[in-house]
Order: structure tokens, then sequence, then C-alpha cells
């Protein structure tokens, strides 16, 4: 998460892990006395309530502790946990209608944009909390299979099954930015510049 205190993982067997990171910040040899104590180590918590496997995952920059999970084909929902309880809390299950490949937040605004695959390959920008749709953006024609944001948390790249990158305005600059922006420019548009929203 953004303090680097927790990580979160998932993978093929449905499963959800909360780890502490204070276990990997042991040194090699105090991982290997720990080792032979516990025999194993374990996440702190366990959350099983997706239905196929999780690899879609990215903690709230605005609220620590949240984080938001994307299921696969036999799931299609984005999940909110509250991790900083000791359960690991479902706070809230969105089925999107296809299988949820990454998840990016908004530095910016409280949204999220996630990414799919079949039927629709698209992506989607999310109103936080209500979950209302606000934009689809669809182009690639396989699925998409990662998203990264850009430094000034404008923009997001994507990669899809199809072998192509695209690149999309999706959060925009942030709100005093913006206010700037309109008072700068008034209502003149830079031709070539395109804003997707």
């Amino acid at each position: 998460n953004e303090d680097g205190h927790v990580l979160a993982s998932g993978g093929n067997e449905n499963y959800l892990c909360i780890w502490d990171a204070v276990m990997s910040q042991r040194t090699s040899s105090q991982r290997h006395v720990f080792q032979e104590m516990t025999d194993t180590v374990q996440p702190r918590l366990l959350l099983t309530q997706h239905k196929a496997a999780v690899k879609a995952l990215d903690w709230c920059p605005f609220n620590r502790g949240l984080l938001a999970s994307g299921g696969g084909s036999a799931d299609r929902t984005i999940k909110f946990w509250n991790t900083s309880s000791m359960t690991g809390t479902l706070t809230n299950s969105i089925d999107t209608g296809s299988q949820v490949c990454s998840i990016i937040w908004s530095k910016h605004q409280r949204e999220l944009c996630s990414s799919h695959g079949f039927s629709e390959n698209q992506l989607i920008l999310w109103k936080y909390p209500t979950m209302t749709k606000v934009q689809e953006f669809k182009s690639h024609t396989a699925r998409v299979l990662n998203m990264e944001m850009s430094p000034d948390a404008r923009s997001v790249v994507s990669v899809g099954a199809d072998e192509t990158l695209r690149f999309w305005d999706i959060f925009g600059p942030p709100p005093q930015s913006r206010r700037r922006e309109n008072f700068l420019l008034g209502d003149f548009q830079c031709p070539g510049s395109q804003t997707i929203r």
C-alpha cells in the first residue's frame, strides 16, 4: 500500500491475500530462524469471496486500508475491502459484466478505472463510492491485460492481448490545474488536443 506496511496478492486459486510487510523486511538470517519456528509464513488475511482468479488489485490513495480487487471470467466483480479491520471486511461488490484484468485509482478524483476482457475488451471509468459508470473506452480488439498511470496521474496506457498499447486521457488534470487552464484558455480549444471525458 501507499505507506509500505501491507502487501496484497491475488492469483489463480481465487484468493486475495493480505500480508504484513514487516515479514519481508527481516534479514535472511532472521527469516531463516522465523521460518524454522513457524514452518510457513501465512498471510494476515485470506479472503475467499472471489469466484475466479484475482489479478486486478490497487490500493486507494485517499482512504488508507481500502483495497479494490477484480475477479476473472467466472467472477466479473470489483470488490472493495477494508483491510484495516482484523477480518478484512468486504464493503462493496459490483458486477462489471466481464472479467476484470486491472484497476487503477485516480490520484486527483474519487474515481477508478478498470480494464476488462471478453466481450467488450474495454476500460471503464467509475465514480467512487457510487460505482456509477462515467465512461467506457473501447478500442482494443482483445482482452486488456494491464494498465499503468502516467507520472502526472492524468493519462493511462493500456496493453492488450491484441499486441497494442493505447494511450488514454482518462483522469484529466488535478482540480486546481483545471480551474487555472479554464481561466487561461477560456473557451479556446487547442487543435490536436484530445480529452476523453
